[in-house]
């Protein structure tokens, strides 16, 4: 053949052979589909360090009780709706009068060291989270409650009066009789088994512990269960590194070190660097943020024409925008959006600087020559305490700026964690406090509205209550019908708005940057940011084709 025919001749070969390359390909892929494959590892950057890997003391510390949630199991769960489902449990009845619940355990369920779980480990739990010298906080909890073994898989729990909420006492990880009954309640913080713990979940503990020359913990390792009760996790390992501050975890994950962060805020997610590979998810999680008013503290704030014109001077969109950068919801009430009992159509006092004015002027809290209003010689001085954390002290001084429209004068006082829970939150020493609370899988506001709960343990950090606000909490705790119960919070809602106890500011959101490499991954709300590993076993990293 001439040069020329053999050009030909071998073009024409070549597309024959792509042609059917690529007929062979299309055919492949239309036949076939894409599932998980077992393997691979996931690494997490942490700021913070593990202290206790126990599901009856990890509650004070985000990273025991992320670690925990991959561990242990519960008697219940919360699934990727922030719903209250089985984990433990097989099934469950309660009965007519919603005073006795009883449990069928799951019989196929083995500890981390082959050991058969039965009901005899949740009752050593749940004995050694109900006495005192073990120092459990969900201890509170437990009050009142008896529960009776049946036999091995089933138990039996008899509560003095109905609580809607009983379901979501029960999603806290269970300990291994086996392994914890000989230890004493003084040793019970100090034990190993709190950093090399044995629990019935997805993942279990893989040694050594890394740690630093100062003994900080560098990096934690789990490896996959093969014999979990719901199936064999797909990603062979779990590994967690632990920082120091949050400007160090970005920069491991933008040298590809870790492939998540556990929590990142607002204003860190433009120094994202590799972005094509990220996803960033956004959650919805049950914790606002608000300034609780002490009236028992100041004169002015005693006063309910403040606390409204303070409310009504509030520009939550303003916050959001700066501090948040777009990534939360304003709070109008400690009900939020998607919960039980939320109300929409309520009186919600929303931005409007003239009213505010408008409130006091009529009040007869006149300005002065340097703008700060006075009433019987008493000035509108507020001082609002925070922490140092920089989200809340951001939003302090813009709340500072707005208030400062109305004509009041703020005083910002900043302290560390530690300092304001021990010595401004327990003793109930402040004027105005910027805080949050996190509302959990029940929409009950007892422990943070109940007037019984003002004083420390409690959590009622306004000193807000009466007895028709009782009334009405108390009725929402017994009423398991939903539209009841619903309209009950509504209504207490409404009495919550009429007496201003609080400024009500916003709702973040939960941020959780990934690599894309990471799928199946199915949550909307998250209860708690633990929570967002309810179904870890179900999320992969490599993938295999298989025919249809």
């Amino acid at each position: 053949m001439s040069i020329k025919e053999k050009f030909v001749f071998y073009f024409l070969v070549f597309i024959f052979v792509s042609s059917a390359i690529a007929w062979a390909s299309i055919f492949y892929f239309s036949k076939t589909q894409v599932i998980p494959k077992y393997g691979g590892e996931y690494i997490e950057g942490i700021v913070g360090q593990p202290t206790y890997i126990n599901p009856l003391l990890s509650q004070s510390n985000d990273v025991d009780g992320d670690i925990s949630q991959i561990i242990y199991n519960g008697i219940m769960k919360y699934d990727g709706q922030g719903e209250v489902i089985s984990d433990l449990a097989e099934s469950y009845e309660i009965s007519e009068d919603k005073t006795r619940y009883t449990f069928h355990l799951k019989q196929n369920v083995l500890w981390h060291d082959g050991v058969p779980f039965s009901g005899q480990d949740v009752i050593f739990t749940i004995n050694t989270l109900s006495d005192p010298s073990f120092k459990s906080p969900l201890r509170s909890n437990w009050q009142g409650i008896q529960t009776t073994l049946v036999d091995d898989y089933t138990l039996e729990f008899k509560i003095e009066s109905p609580y809607a909420g009983f379901l979501n006492n029960l999603t806290f990880g269970i300990l291994p009789k086996h392994i914890w009954e000989s230890v004493q309640p003084e040793n019970f913080h100090l034990a190993k088994m709190n950093l090399e713990p044995i629990g019935t979940g997805p993942y279990k503990f893989l040694a050594p512990v890394q740690k630093d020359s100062k003994g900080n913990v560098l990096s934690y390792k789990l490896i996959a269960n093969p014999n979990y009760f719901e199936g064999k996790p797909y990603i062979s390992k779990i590994t967690f590194n632990f920082y120091s501050d949050e400007d160090s975890v970005l920069q491991a994950y933008n040298r590809k070190e870790v492939m998540g962060i556990s929590n990142l805020s607002s204003q860190k997610i433009s120094e994202i660097k590799n972005t094509q590979s990220t996803d960033v998810r956004k959650f919805n999680i049950p914790r606002y943020f608000s300034v609780f008013f002490n009236q028992t503290k100041s004169v002015p704030l005693a006063n309910d024409e403040v606390r409204e014109a303070l409310s009504y001077a509030t520009n939550r969109d303003e916050i959001i925008e700066k501090v948040l950068f777009g990534n939360g919801s304003p709070a109008y009430s400690p009900f939020l959006p998607g919960m039980l009992g939320y109300l929409e159509n309520s009186d919600k006092k929303e931005f409007n600087l003239d009213k505010a004015n408008e409130i006091l002027e009529k009040k007869d809290w006149k300005r002065g020559d340097d703008g700060i209003r006075t009433k019987n010689n008493i000035p509108l001085k507020v001082s609002l305490v925070t922490t140092d954390w920089d989200e809340l002290n951001k939003t302090a001084q813009i709340l500072k700026a707005q208030w400062e429209k109305a004509g009041a004068q703020i005083d910002i006082n900043t302290y560390s964690i530690s300092d304001i829970q021990q010595n401004y939150i327990r003793p109930r020493e402040y004027e105005a406090l910027l805080f949050g609370q996190v509302s959990g899988g029940d929409p009950d506001p007892y422990s943070f509205w109940h007037s019984t709960q003002k004083k420390d343990p409690g959590l009622n950090l306004s000193l807000f209550g009466t007895s028709d606000t009782d009334k009405l909490i108390e009725n929402g705790r017994v009423e398991f019908e939903k539209n009841k119960r619903a309209s009950l919070y509504e209504e207490f809602q409404k009495k919550l708005n009429e007496e201003v106890p609080a400024v009500f500011l916003y709702t973040p959101s939960y941020i959780y940057p990934l690599n894309k490499s990471l799928k199946g991954i199915n949550i909307e709300t998250l209860i708690a940011p633990s929570e967002r590993f309810f179904d870890i076993s179900r999320w992969y990293i490599k993938t295999k084709r298989i025919w249809k």
